[in-house]
């Protein structure tokens, strides 16, 4: 059997255990268990921006435990909302000391850390909630996705569209066979909403007091502090960030990645005036991911669009615009629209004469009970949460491709068994980067787990 259908009948059988499980439990959250020891104890690194939802969603999934920010002044607003929870600053030090009063954590920070602190968490045998991306290297996201296997712990990426009833059905719609044979993706984004195609910032200063630099800095180089960097701008930043590929694909491609088992590309190129300066991202960017027959499909192309990039008006057959973000999935017997950015807002098949009379097919995934009420259930010992490393890994390896390919300058092939490009030998110095020190061991670590 090969890999693709295997996967196919574990998702079918799992969603449909999955969904059993779910209702006949009806996952009772911490916040309703009448006994305070069956709550789920939670460590949240990052508690501000996406954190601050994420420890809320913790909250109220659990107990929060310990909370951890670089910033003190982050810190103390949300420690006044959990005023039990111990404090830190150093999310290695929480586990040290907090290591057998928590279950879980939440790990919301800038991309760099995603995968030192889930490493991190998980060789404490804790359960993993990481924002998306997933990782901010190839290494890491291989890493992290053998690491969950070997440490047996639940996970769950917090890209939310997964949880979507529109996405779930969009996916059926595909498998179905309704649109035929598809061998073209486009998929856009209105990102960056940050800075872009900048080189490195000039006006460095004194960290501000409630900044701990050297732990926002984490794995990656040292470099001066910059009010250029912190709260928010940091995204296009390639030592820190992932660019508009990073923040939106993990969202954006979900859906068809999901249906079509878009994973591990035979070559990526990209069209955009590349990284400037091997600082930050450009501030548009096309990006062609070739994949090979799958499982029973043909092969397949996918561009990814940014900066006000869009793909040609008239894949929409004339009725009506371009979303303003959204995929489209172009088959031999029709075209499927997803609109937005999570995939849950609206299908649309087009031509639409050729589908007056469509059915929707029968459901054979489980409808969310919640995208973190979904990561929770799986903490308890339910199913797995759909995002979980497993398959948010293998999307984030795949978008991630596009960045290497950004930051090579050319077209690159890449062999998916080794990890490793095989056309352009230099280029597979961007999949991953040497951890700075005093975090070397949490990279070595990824490094050895990403070699399977």
């Amino acid at each position: 059997m090969t890999n693709g259908s295997s996967r196919r009948t574990f998702m079918k059988q799992t969603a449909a255990l999955g969904a059993a499980w779910w209702v006949a439990n009806n996952v009772a959250r911490g916040e309703d268990s009448k006994n305070p020891l069956e709550q789920l104890r939670f460590g949240c690194i990052g508690v501000d921006g996406k954190g601050s939802s994420d420890s809320d969603d913790a909250g109220k999934n659990g107990v929060i435990a310990a909370l951890c920010d670089i910033d003190s002044n982050r810190l103390n607003k949300k420690g006044a909302k959990f005023p039990d929870a111990a404090k830190f600053f150093d999310y290695r030090e929480m586990l040290d000391t907090m290591g057998d009063k928590i279950d879980a954590v939440t790990v919301s920070t800038p991309d760099h850390s995603h995968a030192p602190a889930s490493i991190l968490a998980m060789k404490h045998g804790k359960h993993v909630f990481c924002q998306k991306p997933l990782t901010w290297s190839v290494i890491e996201a291989r890493g992290l996705r053998n690491a969950a296997r070997h440490y047996r712990i639940a996970s769950q990426m917090g890209n939310q569209g997964t949880s979507e009833t529109k996405l779930r059905e969009a996916v059926e719609i595909v498998r179905s066979g309704a649109i035929g044979d598809v061998t073209e993706v486009h998929i856009w984004t209105n990102r960056p909403i940050w800075p872009q195609g900048t080189g490195r910032p000039t006006d460095t200063a004194e960290p501000p007091p409630n900044l701990h630099w050297d732990l926002f800095l984490g794995p990656a180089a040292e470099r001066p502090y910059s009010p250029a960097y912190h709260p928010f701008a940091w995204r296009g930043f390639v030592d820190f960030g992932t660019g508009a590929l990073g923040d939106m694909a993990c969202h954006t491609m979900n859906m068809p990645c999901m249906a079509l088992e878009l994973f591990e590309p035979t070559s990526v190129e990209a069209e955009s005036p590349g990284v400037f300066e091997n600082e930050s991202f450009p501030k548009f960017s096309q990006i062609t991911y070739q994949f090979p027959a799958r499982s029973g499909m043909p092969a397949c192309k996918m561009v990814w669009y940014d900066g006000g990039k869009k793909p040609p008006e008239s894949l929409m057959k004339g009725e009506g615009a371009l979303p303003g973000t959204g995929s489209i999935l172009v088959g031999s017997k029709g075209t499927l629209v997803s609109y937005g950015d999570y995939g849950g807002q609206r299908n649309q098949l087009l031509p639409t004469k050729d589908f007056e009379k469509f059915e929707m097919p029968k459901p054979f995934l489980p409808r969310s009970i919640g995208h973190f009420a979904e990561f929770a259930a799986a903490c308890r010992g339910g199913f797995p949460a759909m995002s979980n490393f497993e398959h948010a890994a293998r999307l984030t390896e795949t978008l991630l491709l596009g960045n290497v390919a950004m930051r090579a300058g050319k077209k690159i092939e890449w062999d998916a068994t080794n990890l490793k490009v095989t056309n352009i030998p230099e280029a597979n110095k961007y999949l991953h980067r040497e951890y700075r020190k005093g975090w070397t061991e949490l990279g070595e670590e990824i490094a050895k787990f990403a070699k399977g």
